[in-house]
């Protein structure tokens, strides 16, 4: 198998869209720094997030489980096909690094991986909000990133340094290839409602916390995903 690599590096600063008082929820104001644009050449990588890049939103966005966030590019040709979107360029779904070689199939929780001179750690899938329907002003399609599994992930900075487009991401350790972001995502979003399934998941120490506690919370009761899938997308 190949090795993967990245082939663009995005990001952003928050910013604020949208108009007071728009009768579509679509065109009112709403802060985010989904809008990132591409790095031509090498860029720091720090604990927390790229040199240039920021979040709008740090309850639910940024912090050390979440400093970067990856998307497969091979998810591109999919998206542009179904949303007839053809614009939709690398970084159309907020992510800071577009990768080559790899999908929520084939990573793993607990992965860690050379890049550049940095060190980098999968802590949890990428879960899909709002935003990304806003982004693209298609009211379901944060509810379409997760009932495909499409949704990315994020990494934790193990060790800091440089990277840059077309640097590979070369596996140094798998601790553990059950739980693929793949496989999380289907016991996340209740494909698997087996408790002791949840509960195995949630007692893996490589796992995010923010990801544990949501696990945690299924094991009793479903959330009731709206808010975070439709937001103030609609009335």
């Amino acid at each position: 198998m190949s090795t993967p690599r990245i082939l663009s590096i995005q990001v952003g600063q928050p910013r604020t869209y949208g108009v007071e008082g728009a009768a579509s929820p679509m065109d009112r104001p709403w802060t985010t720094s989904f809008f990132k644009e591409p790095v031509a050449g090498p860029v720091r990588l720090g604990r927390t997030n790229l040199e240039g890049d920021a979040q709008a939103d740090p309850r639910y966005h940024g912090g050390p489980d979440k400093a970067v966030m990856a998307y497969a590019a091979a998810h591109y040709p999919a998206w542009r096909a179904e949303l007839g979107l053809e614009e939709m360029g690398f970084g159309g779904f907020g992510e800071n690094f577009t990768v080559e070689g790899q999908d929520e199939s084939a990573v793993c929780v607990g992965d860690v991986y050379a890049v550049g001179t940095a060190r980098v750690q999968v802590s949890q899938p990428r879960a899909p909000c709002w935003k990304i329907a806003r982004r693209w002003r298609v009211r379901d399609l944060s509810a379409r990133v997760q009932r495909t599994g499409r949704t990315g992930w994020y990494l934790r900075v193990l060790e800091e340094g440089v990277v840059e487009p077309g640097v590979p991401l070369e596996l140094l350790e798998r601790p553990n290839a059950e739980w693929s972001v793949a496989r999380i995502n289907q016991v996340l979003h209740g494909h698997v409602r087996d408790p002791e399934t949840l509960r195995r998941m949630a007692a893996y120490p490589l796992l995010s916390d923010s990801t544990r506690e949501w696990l945690l919370y299924r094991i009793d009761a479903m959330e009731d995903e709206s808010l975070r899938l439709v937001g103030p997308n609609e009335e």
